[in-house]
């Protein structure tokens, strides 16, 4: 019985070794050889438990892969109006590649499904899937515009992060992520939020990069202040809230 609580260590430490080096390198720069020095470990033990490299890499993906879907299970459970929750979903992907090497280099083998035998597109359709239903709820809500397409809203929500992810780190640096999610929600709300709702969105969206910065601080990646101008008045309620207002009072 004590073995098995060792070789399951055993095996967490070659994730964890080869999710740095793949995040560092990429898989086609990265070999087992590499793999192994960064974990301490030998040939024998990672030949143990992986039989390629492909296998590795499928290994760091499923993992980063059930990182992601209890972070969407914990969004979910809070109950959150539909916009509120699809507005949120990219910093909680976005706090897990600033402070997690797993999630990091999960996301850049996704991303590079070209190297890798049957590329792995379930964690896109799954995030897709569940924005657009929230998109949807949004709609009930009287937050989200009628005229929206939930599907490809949700599609090209996820594309934006994906972009956005993948130019802070091309072109600047990590801590720019906090910064250009801002950004890219500035651009987004005004097609997405009925228009009594956008300041709300927008004052949302800045408290999140704010959260986010510090996140990223405490994970040793800086931010950059977001260069786009405050958030405007303060927000009107709801239709439900304000419905709920009026009927409280006086007839």
């Amino acid at each position: 019985m004590a073995k098995q609580p060792r070789a399951e260590q055993t095996r967490t430490t070659i994730i964890e070794a080869a999710a740095q080096m793949f995040d560092r390198q990429g898989f086609g720069s990265t070999s087992l050889s590499d793999i192994v020095t960064r974990g301490g470990i030998t040939k024998g033990a990672l030949y143990f438990h992986f039989v390629s490299k492909d296998e590795l890499a499928r290994a760091v993906i499923a993992r980063q892969h059930q990182r992601s879907a209890d972070a969407a299970e914990r969004l979910l459970s809070r109950n959150l109006p539909g916009l509120e929750t699809v507005l949120r979903a990219p910093f909680v992907l976005a706090e897990q590649v600033l402070t997690d090497p797993v999630a990091r280099a999960g996301v850049r083998l996704t991303l590079e499904g070209g190297t890798l035998r049957n590329p792995v597109a379930g964690p896109f359709e799954e995030w897709t899937g569940v924005l657009a239903e929230q998109l949807r709820r949004g709609v009930r809500e009287l937050d989200v515009r009628p005229a929206v397409d939930p599907d490809a809203c949700a599609r090209f929500v996820l594309s934006s992060f994906t972009g956005v992810h993948l130019v802070a780190r091309a072109l600047e640096s990590p801590g720019h992520l906090p910064a250009r999610l801002l950004e890219m929600w500035e651009v987004l709300i005004p097609g997405l939020a009925q228009p009594r709702r956008c300041a709300h969105h927008r004052d949302l969206a800045a408290r999140l990069t704010d959260r986010l910065a510090r996140s990223a601080a405490v994970a040793g990646v800086p931010a950059v202040p977001p260069a786009v101008p405050p958030p405007g008045p303060s927000p009107l309620p709801s239709p439900a809230t304000a419905g709920a207002a009026a009927g409280s009072g006086p007839a």
